[in-house]
């Protein structure tokens, strides 16, 4: 009976830093913690916003330095140590208290360490143990968020009705600290070489003879080439709308006259939909050209928020919910995808940082703007409208995208076989 390649598994533990990581409460359960906050610190919901938009920013900033950090010491230094910080920061909310900007100050601090969470440590990992199921590998690493962010929404809201915001971060870190810390500690492992392990668990070296980490470009070639720019144009573009309504979709339906259980109900559409998009889109990746996949979801999105600003039926918002859903889940798979496609993995992790910095500007300014246009005009429907077309452009400029500069590569007994047919007609 064969072995399961052990590339699997890093799968499962990277699903499960992420599950546990800094964006299923802060970012996909923001919107639960969002009324409770304006309440203690007696402010508007553009304010508060205000706060989510340094966490992303502070990400941002630390994204600067954290894909060098990788390709220097590898993810594995990384992603530990910014868990167990990540957590201490989450037990410590107590010291913030008081006036808002002390508030601004802890989801600063949170977006500072929280980034060495996110996918840009794991996606490294990942595309090292796969090649060709790397989109598939991918799409279930970033399951783990997906799940997350179907189960927190809910489950942070009862805790927050039970106990109040802060315990429920107390509760997460808790979390944090004694299941994915020690798992990451026993499982994680940095390449397949290590292990006396081909990607993808080959048993026959690739076609080419040259390692295929050491296949690509490094940031200074990458930060001219024209393609690195569309696609952060792209994925700018569309976030920025897809997560002001993440944020805000309970406040909306809340204004039409919905429960809070209703509205965290309708982030948890979100958060599944986001789960079957990552999947999905993962498996496409490695079938179909990924600028096209991602053109689609970024198109449909768009159709979600248009559908959202529109007065309908109760069932209408979760409509929209799945649709944002979907194109939230074209997120970090999708760009790392093509990050490893168009520049190799010789500097992957420090142009994906860069990248994730325009993505993670974008995420960050999305609910603020979301939040002022609300506060402006009394009402969501303009600030929805306003990101529809944005969304259109970026599903126009990613599928505008040229071929592969390093597409999947075989084992060397595929390519001597595929010879042998093309000289023995």
């Amino acid at each position: 009976m064969s072995r399961i390649f052990y590339g699997w598994w890093i799968v499962a533990v990277a699903a499960l830093g992420l599950f546990l990581g800094a964006a299923p409460i802060v970012v996909y359960s923001f919107s639960v913690f969002l009324a409770p906050l304006a309440r203690e610190f007696h402010s508007n919901r553009a304010a508060i916003s205000f706060a989510f938009t340094l966490f992303g920013l502070s990400g941002a900033l630390g994204a600067l330095f954290l894909g060098r950090l990788v390709d220097r010491f590898g993810a594995r230094k990384i992603a530990i140590p910014s868990l167990a910080i990540f957590a201490a920061v989450l037990l410590l909310n107590g010291l913030f208290f008081g006036k808002i900007g002390y508030l601004y100050v802890f989801y600063f601090l949170l977006g500072l360490v929280g980034i060495g969470t996110s996918p840009l440590a794991y996606a490294d990992v990942i595309s090292h143990w796969f090649d060709r199921l790397r989109g598939l590998a991918l799409g279930l690493m970033m399951f783990g968020m997906g799940v997350a962010a179907i189960i927190m929404p809910p489950l942070l809201q009862r805790i927050i009705a039970r106990f109040g915001w802060r315990d429920a971060y107390r509760f997460y870190a808790v979390a944090v600290l004694l299941v994915a810390v020690p798992l990451l500690i026993l499982f994680l492992k940095e390449r397949p070489e290590s292990m006396g392990l081909l990607p993808d668990g080959d048993t026959t070296p690739r076609a080419v003879h040259k390692n295929h980490a050491d296949q690509g470009i490094a940031w200074r070639e990458a930060s001219r080439d024209p393609a690195f720019w569309s696609m952060i144009a792209a994925f700018c573009l569309v976030m920025a709308g897809l997560q002001g309504c993440l944020v805000h979709l309970p406040s909306m339906l809340l204004d039409r006259g919905s429960g809070v259980q209703t509205g965290a109900l309708a982030a948890s559409c979100i958060g599944a939909a986001l789960l079957v998009g990552r999947v999905c889109t993962g498996y496409f990746l490695d079938r179909f050209f990924a600028p096209y996949v991602a053109a689609v979801l970024f198109g449909q999105a768009a159709l979600g928020m248009l559908v959202l600003a529109l007065h309908g039926p109760a069932w209408l918002p979760f409509a929209s919910a799945i649709s944002v859903g979907l194109g939230i889940g074209a997120e970090a798979d999708v760009m790392a995808y093509l990050v490893s496609r168009y520049f190799g993995l010789r500097s992957f992790a420090e142009i994906y940082s860069y990248a994730w910095v325009g993505f993670v500007i974008s995420v960050a300014i999305g609910p603020y703007l979301m939040g002022l246009g609300f506060d402006r005009t009394g009402s969501y429907r303009l600030p929805l409208l306003a990101f529809v077309f944005p969304a259109l452009a970026a599903a126009i400029l990613i599928g505008r995208l040229g071929p592969y500069r390093f597409g999947p590569q075989r084992p060397a007994s595929a390519a001597m076989e595929a010879q042998a047919e093309v000289g023995n007609p």
